[in-house]
């Protein structure tokens, strides 16, 4: 799927036209254009010539049913990854990668290990979502929440992130509070965000509770510290008024201790500060802290009155870290 190409198609029809080929790729979630229906057949076969709608996804469906993850290539040949989580509740998040790849070289993230490829195209987003829109839609079901927190650091790629959400909020009818954007703290991506006018939550990859390690676990911290990242924080919570969610992976002997706890605290304590510990999916370098750390560590932030939530890890089994499949399948 090209947009550009698509609306270039486009040029010199009446403009209603624009909005039946919009109608066929978000509502009606059509694979090939002979699905709509107010499309003359004519029209429908010039774009399924020079606009087809397929998407090359391979699927890998965890033992659990909770996580379903796919392997997209795309039209030159490069791979993303991008992951849908089923929840009891019957909520469907999708997780969407931004970048083929990443520069931040995180230690913890397997996708660091690729380096930078490109940034992905504003459809090279979308279909991710769609991918998954498209399978819910055989079963009644649809995507409900979108986290932007796949491969790639979103912020570098600000503009099409952008203009992605924009096309998820307003035409696949995805809710703007349930999408949420992940920064490991690109401060004038936090800048530009809290003057969109866009109700799209905010999560900073955190990790740490001090310099010292977030240094060594993400050198972006060397360039944009902490006081600096919080600062930025602040300046967002009070020009949008919006809760900002702090992600902590919980990796074992790393970051995991009481002590660390108590200091994490200490940064946390803020009215619209919001803590999610995250069971870390292992890779060939760090282990996942037991659970009983992780309860331990939870325990410390609310006896001192941090607001905290605790995600556990879906999709072990399928390497659903971010970047360990695509790395198995030597992504081009």
């Amino acid at each position: 799927m090209n947009l550009n190409k698509l609306y270039k198609v486009l040029e010199g029809q009446p403009k209603y036209r624009i909005q039946q080929a919009k109608d066929a790729i978000f509502k009606k979630l059509a694979s090939n254009w002979s699905e709509a229906s107010n499309i003359s057949k004519d029209f429908k076969e010039k774009l399924n010539k020079e606009c087809p709608l397929e998407i090359d996804g391979q699927i890998f469906a965890s033992r659990d049913a909770k996580t379903t993850k796919a392997l997209i290539t795309l039209a030159d040949g490069l791979q993303i990854e991008t992951v849908m989580l089923s929840h009891k509740d019957g909520r469907h998040t999708v997780c969407v990668s931004t970048q083929v790849g990443c520069s931040l070289a995180c230690t913890f993230c397997a996708t660091g290990k690729m380096g930078l490829k490109r940034n992905l195209e504003v459809e090279e987003m979308l279909q991710q979502v769609l991918f998954f829109s498209r399978i819910l839609k055989e079963e009644d079901k649809r995507v409900s929440n979108v986290v932007v927190m796949g491969m790639g650091e979103p912020f570098l790629n600000y503009d099409n992130t952008i203009k992605a959400i924009k096309y998820l909020n307003e035409d696949l009818g995805i809710g703007a509070r349930h999408i949420s954007i992940s920064t490991s703290g690109v401060l004038n991506g936090i800048d530009k965000l809290a003057n969109e006018k866009m109700q799209v939550n905010l999560a900073i990859s955190l990790h740490a509770p001090n310099d010292r390690l977030r240094n060594e676990l993400m050198p972006i911290n060397k360039r944009f510290p902490m006081k600096d990242l919080f600062k930025a924080v602040d300046k967002y919570i009070i020009k949008t008024g919006r809760r900002v969610m702090f992600e902590y992976l919980m990796i074992k002997g790393i970051n995991d201790s009481p002590e660390q706890a108590k200091e994490l605290a200490e940064l946390m304590k803020k009215p619209l500060y919001m803590v999610n510990l995250i069971a870390y999916n292992p890779t060939d370098v760090y282990k996942a802290s037991d659970k009983n750390a992780i309860e331990d560590f939870r325990k410390v932030l609310e006896q001192e009155g941090v607001g905290v939530t605790q995600r556990y890890s879906f999709g072990q089994d399928i390497d659903a870290a971010c970047g360990q499949l695509a790395n198995k399948k030597n992504c081009k």
